[in-house]
């Protein structure tokens, strides 16, 4: 990038430390053996972000074929209402609904992992090849014909792109190990590799059946129409117990931001802590692709979103999570809405994505804090 380094292209020093300083006079809790530092700013931004977040969820059970109220869909998920409601809340709109909520969780925080470690704010999923490989091999189960086809189904086709994230995820991390992770060459690798899947896809897709290029051209795109409770349930589950491990890690993790031989005085196991989080990123990807494809950018533009909105130096995990289900909620909704066809949601995010990486790499470029 005409000899600009972008490796630190999200972490200013001045602001970590001035950051760091504000850290060292803000309130503290203690609860008997348990401390932590009280930040009201970031914490009124996450509970914003979660109530924006449910709002626009019940908003998209609402609005359909069969319009229904927004009291009517709260009492629905409380455990009332009419059997109606229930039956159409429930059974026909809350998959797609929760579906969107929980893959934009889980790309949201998967990319605000990426993006920490890396130091870099173009780290992410979609550009580290964990998509892409996700993508890959749920293509090749959708074209090939013979007895590995018939295992293609809701379960079938996201156990494999579960797996298939999670085997490029590990090359990307192996291929970038060299004495540590430098957030440069991880995102040059993971180009490489994103490049790399992609030629496969597009060669499995000019080779297949017309039929079968018809399914995985539609599920390629990123959508969250026709969600079963199946597909809902293994993002739903995996995102679940992926949350309880990244915030038992996240803590040594902020002592990272100060530098690793900070972070190795202070006891922390740096190298540990950074292969689990990266895991985890990897694996809560590979969990939203497997429900709703590869949708774009999300993992991209969530975590730069919640960390200017949260006012702190590094993508905060658990607003990040909940800026990703907003903005991808909320994309769906607007995919059905607002414009005059029903277009797949990962056209919408595309849309938003694409503009906000352009801005991201200017200011990269110009040497700015971005």
């Amino acid at each position: 990038m005409n000899g600009t380094d972008v490796s630190g292209a999200g972490v200013n020093k001045t602001d970590v430390d001035g950051a760091d300083a504000k850290a060292a006079v803000t309130p503290g809790v203690r609860l008997g053996p348990v401390s932590f530092v009280w930040r009201p700013w970031p914490v009124l931004v996450s509970l914003l972000l979660a109530a924006a977040a449910f709002l626009v969820f019940c908003l998209s059970i609402a609005v359909g074929d069969f319009p229904l109220g927004l009291s009517r869909v709260v009492a629905v998920i409380l455990g009332g209402g009419e059997p109606v409601d229930e039956f159409v809340v429930m059974d026909l709109r809350m998959p797609r609904a929760l579906a969107g909520l929980v893959v934009g969780i889980a790309l949201g925080v998967s990319g605000a992992i990426t993006q920490s470690v890396a130091r870099n704010p173009l780290a992410s999923p979609d550009i580290l090849g964990i998509t892409s490989g996700a993508s890959a091999v749920a293509v090749f189960l959708v074209t090939v014909s013979g007895g590995a086809a018939a295992v293609v189904g809701a379960w079938g086709l996201s156990a494999a792109a579960l797996l298939g994230g999670l085997g490029t995820g590990l090359l990307v991390y192996f291929l970038a190990w060299r004495r540590g992770i430098d957030g440069f060459r991880l995102i040059l690798i993971g180009i490489s590799v994103t490049a790399v899947m992609q030629a496969l896809t597009t060669w499995l897709l000019v080779s297949a059946d017309i039929r079968d290029v018809a399914r995985a051209q539609a599920w390629l795109i990123g959508s969250l129409d026709g969600r079963s409770w199946d597909e809902v349930r293994i993002a739903l589950w995996g995102t679940l117990l992926l949350g309880c491990v990244v915030a038992g890690v996240a803590f040594p993790f902020k002592a990272m931001h100060l530098g690793d031989d900070v972070a190795a005085g202070l006891g922390v196991r740096y190298t540990r802590v950074r292969a689990v989080l990266l895991l985890c990123a990897v694996l809560l990807a590979a969990a939203a692709v497997s429900a709703a494809g590869p949708v774009p950018f999300v993992a991209l533009v969530a975590p730069q979103v919640a960390m200017r909105l949260a006012r702190v130096p590094t993508p905060p995990f658990v607003a990040s999570g909940l800026t990703g289900a907003l903005l991808l909620i909320g994309s769906d909704l607007v995919a059905r809405t607002v414009l005059p066809v029903t277009l797949p949601v990962g056209v919408v995010t595309a849309a938003i994505g694409g503009p906000f990486l352009v801005y991201l790499l200017v200011r990269a470029n110009l040497g700015q804090r971005v």
